[in-house]
């Protein structure tokens, strides 16, 4: 079978320590791992090895992709379990797994996940908002689980709080397969004040490729 080659090295993925309710949560992350496996893409994920991050992380790996897995060492006896998943990588913090995490993805996906999952997505939302990075930014939507989470995005910006820019930095698709394809042809866009701000280190930070 000819290999299926895409412009992104590695894409960062963000997802939950739990495994969630219902099966179609793991289905979709086993899905996202094997789109990964197929289009030759690395990982890079919050070090876990339990819930959905265990379940893509495995997946990815055992497809014979690389793994990066950035956790905060106060994190490690929580959320590892039994032999690591790949590369681990240990951190001070929260805020250097993010960073780190960044500054290795050329993309983002957030797969269904709690309050980590949505800080996380929100942060580099922002970042891309600033110009920081032009990194695409996917939701894996499955079974409309982010519809809440888009519609309040959408009533933000019917209200003048997000501006139409901004809002298409958000890309949703209910397939891993449509949500990598969604991302590899996402244009980044930004408006006259934010191409003009500078922010330093930028190449070596979480806009950054290697």
């Amino acid at each position: 079978m000819e290999e299926t080659r895409s412009r992104f090295k590695r894409i960062g993925v963000f997802c939950g320590s739990s495994s969630g309710n219902k099966s179609s949560y793991q289905e979709a992350a086993l899905e996202l791992a094997n789109t990964l496996v197929e289009k030759n893409i690395d990982l890079v994920y919050g070090g876990g090895s339990v819930g959905l991050m265990g379940r893509v992380s495995r997946a990815v790996h055992d497809g014979g992709r690389h793994v990066l897995g950035v956790i905060p060492k106060s994190l490690t006896s929580r959320e590892i379990t039994g032999e690591p998943v790949g590369e681990v990588q240990t951190v001070s913090n929260m805020h250097e797994r993010k960073a780190e995490m960044a500054r290795h993805a050329d993309a983002f996906v957030a797969l269904p996940g709690g309050y980590g999952t949505f800080e996380e997505l929100m942060e580099v939302i922002t970042w891309s908002q600033l110009g920081i990075h032009s990194k695409p930014v996917g939701l894996l939507n499955v079974d409309g689980f982010y519809d809440p989470l888009l519609s309040l995005i959408d009533k933000a910006a019917d209200e003048g709080f997000v501006s139409s820019i901004s809002r298409r930095i958000i890309v949703s698709a209910p397939t891993a397969k449509e949500l990598v394809k969604l991302l590899e042809e996402y244009v980044p866009k930004h408006d006259e004040f934010v191409s003009k701000l500078v922010w330093h280190d930028l190449d070596s930070s979480p806009g950054s490729q290697d």
